[in-house]
């Protein structure tokens, strides 16, 4: 299972504007959740002033910064598990690429006259599960259905409540603090 750019690192491929859709296209240099086209003028975009349907009662300005802090940190934390992730991917992807050069291996054993090792390497690594029962695949789908998963969905549950739904208030407030 080779995952699209997407699932592993949360970057999506590059797509060309078409005739239906000119500005959803992004370059290189955008990554994906990036609006090139932000609605607020001073810069913050979307990530800071909310995601359309954001709870209009929750005033960013509001927020106090113990909860943006907190907010900060779970996001933060939420990020690590981005990272955990990709970690996974690379581990799916790099078993099942040292799985299938084991064919050569064992081409190369039986042509150097050593069958009765190519035999063990056919009979015991070839499609070995990683765990008992697992290959890479489902050890990738389990992480992503449940840890990953809740984790997710609880991270946003508690910035809708707790923000209206707002994304990196702390990097917001520092971007302001910080621009001359």
């Amino acid at each position: 299972m080779n995952p699209s750019p997407t699932d592993s690192a949360g970057i999506g491929p590059v797509t060309e504007p078409t005739s239906a859709d000119p500005v959803g296209a992004r370059t290189a240099a955008e990554p994906v959740g990036v609006d090139p086209h932000p609605a607020d003028p001073t810069g913050v975009g979307p990530a800071a002033t909310g995601p359309a349907g954001a709870n209009p009662a929750v005033d960013p300005a509001d927020i106090d910064d113990t909860t943006v802090e907190a907010l900060g940190k779970l996001s933060e934390a939420l990020e690590t598990t981005e990272r955990a992730r990709g970690h996974l991917y690379s581990f799916h992807q790099l078993t099942g690429h040292a799985d299938l050069q084991l064919d050569q291996v064992v081409e190369l054993l039986r042509a150097s006259g050593h069958p009765e090792y190519a035999d063990i390497v056919v009979n015991e690594l070839i499609g070995r599960n990683v765990l008992p029962g697992r290959w890479t695949f489902q050890v990738v789908e389990e992480y992503e259905d449940g840890y990953y998963r809740f984790f997710a969905d609880l991270e946003k549950r508690i910035r809708d409540e707790l923000a209206g739904g707002r994304r990196h208030l702390h990097e917001a407030r520092m971007k302001e603090q910080r621009q001359t």
